[in-house]
């Protein structure tokens, strides 16, 4: 099993190209079931999750070209399976995003309940339930979601809690269906609205995507496009606290600053200075010290929680104390026990995290427990007094792509081992 073992206390300095969003990326793939041509999508992340991903197309059936680039090139004509195994969907839950495009475009769709992070309950019901109010029969029997429809059916759904996939799923869905759907309190997360971009360009008639309504007109059929996938805000966030943390200067490039309102904003009040531009962000932070900054995760446009466990380990070493607020996630300080093996103060009451800044910690054998918890490990070994070895950095792979040569690159001392 690798581990990444690094040598803390240099500063991050230099520039970093963001890759693709991982969370944009995912349902793209799985979009391009919908079409009746092939699909160019550009700008991928070489990720766990996308070969993840790519492995469960290629099962279905589709033809997939992958360049040197990491452009992939998906073919659905030859589509000749619509189940999705277990073997495949345990290991990452955005797996479940076939659903809604199998069931609408051939019929049927037979698709493993989803595994992925042990992070906490997100339940399949409100994708169930949505497309069982488009008019499909549904059953769960075996671990699987066995889904029928001659034709899906436009139909008015409320979704009584906010789901990134749920919303992506019926949103696919309804492309192809018969009429008019209208998605209440949708997802608003940039990602969401980058598929609708891409399902756009394929002939879909979407509106509102962004906003907590999505109208989508249904279409006959969808033509496979071309499609750029937008950056990953937390690939860049997480960069960004790096050199935060380490008092340095970082400049992410290709990033999409628009999406990082919430992000941005904190790290302005952790007393770093930016500098912002259509595609650029620049952090310095001139050796100073952060100061603690109160978090509360949310929904987009909320503080993401994809980045509580990098800002949980900044705050750590932060000139004060904090309290962070987990909303989304009922399981995901896993990572707190880890940090607590470094030295950190961390106080845990229900779904609060009360931290007391420490002026230095010391590094530890440590185990990443989900993905965005390996991120917050890795930026805790950089300030690290010593050395500090990570383990389990699959969940790592999962959603960032080559962190290490990244980070060496920015003079971090870090490298992988087997």
């Amino acid at each position: 099993m690798e581990k990444l073992l690094i040598q803390g206390g240099n500063r991050l300095e230099g520039d970093v190209r963001i890759s693709g969003a991982k969370n944009a990326v995912l349902p793209i793939l799985a979009a391009t079931l919908l079409g009746d041509s092939a699909s160019r999508i550009c700008n991928v992340p070489h990720l766990r999750d996308v070969t993840t991903m790519n492995r469960l197309l290629g099962q279905l059936g589709a033809s997939l070209t992958v360049d040197e680039k990491m452009n992939i090139e998906v073919d659905p004509t030859t589509v000749n399976s619509t189940i999705a195994p277990y073997d495949l969907v345990k290991t990452m839950r955005a797996s479940i995003l076939v659903l809604g495009p199998l069931l609408a475009r051939y019929g049927f769709a037979e698709v493993s309940l989803p595994g992925g992070c042990a992070i906490g309950a997100r339940p399949v019901n409100l994708h169930i339930d949505g497309l069982r109010a488009m008019k499909a029969e549904i059953v769960v029997e075996e671990g699987y979601i066995k889904a029928r429809a001659k034709r899906l059916r436009g139909a008015r759904i409320f979704m009584d809690m906010v789901s990134v996939t749920g919303t992506e799923n019926l949103l696919m869905a309804a492309t192809l269906a018969d009429g008019v759907t209208v998605i209440e309190n949708a997802a608003r997360e940039p990602e969401v609205v980058d598929l609708a971009d891409y399902l756009s360009r394929m002939g879909a008639r979407i509106e509102g995507a962004g906003t907590d309504t999505i109208t989508v007109e249904g279409v006959e059929r969808l033509r496979g496009c071309e499609h750029t996938v937008l950056p990953d805000r937390i690939e860049a966030g997480t960069f960004l606290v790096g050199a935060a943390m380490t008092g340095g200067r970082v400049r992410c490039v290709d990033v999409a600053p628009a999406s990082m309102d919430a992000v941005l904003a904190k790290l302005r009040e952790a007393g770093a200075e930016l500098t912002i531009s259509d595609s650029m962000v620049a952090l310095e932070m001139d050796g100073a010290r952060p100061r603690p900054v109160d978090i509360h995760t949310a929904p987009h446009p909320g503080f993401p929680t994809d980045m509580q466990a990098q800002f949980m380990a900044m705050n750590s070493i932060a000139d004060g104390t904090s309290t962070l607020v987990e909303t989304i996630f009922e399981n995901r300080y896993m990572h707190v026990q880890e940090m607590q093996r470094m030295g950190a103060d961390i106080r845990l009451e229900g779904n609060t995290a009360i931290v007391s800044g420490v002026e230095s910690i010391t590094g530890a054998p440590v185990m990443a427990t989900d993905l965005r918890a390996s991120a917050g490990l890795i930026l805790m070994a950089l300030v690290a007094r010593g050395e500090t070895v990570v383990d389990r950095v699959y969940h790592i792979d999962r959603g960032y792509e080559r962190i290490e040569e990244k980070l060496s690159q920015l003079g971090a001392r870090i490298q992988r081992l087997s």
